[in-house]
C-alpha cells in the first residue's frame, strides 16, 4: 500500500508540474482539456498521498485544486 501511495504521489507531481511547465512555455493552453484533466488527476493523487501521510493542510489545498479543475471542466463543457 505504501509503495502505491508514494507512486501516485509522484505521478500527481509530474502531472501538475508537467502541465504547468507546458503551459508556461506556450505548448499547452490552460483552457485545454489535457491541462485541466492533468491538474484534476494530479490533485486527486496528491490528496490521497497527503491523506495517508496526515498532511492535512496540503490535503485541503489539493481538494480545492481538484474542485477548481472540476469547475473548469464543467465550464468548458458548457462552452462547447
Amino acid at each position: 500500500m505504501n509503495y502505491f501511495v508514494e507512486t501516485i504521489g509522484w505521478i500527481g507531481a509530474v502531472l501538475i508540474v508537467g502541465a504547468y511547465g507546458l503551459n508556461i512555455t506556450g505548448r499547452l493552453k490552460s483552457s485545454s482539456a489535457i491541462y485541466i484533466i492533468s491538474n484534476l488527476l494530479g490533485g486527486i493523487f496528491f490528496t490521497v498521498n497527503t491523506l495517508v501521510h496526515h498532511a492535512y493542510p496540503s490535503m485541503i489545498v489539493n481538494i480545492i485544486w481538484v474542485l477548481i479543475a472540476i469547475g473548469a471542466l464543467l465550464k468548458k463543457d458548457k462552452h462547447v
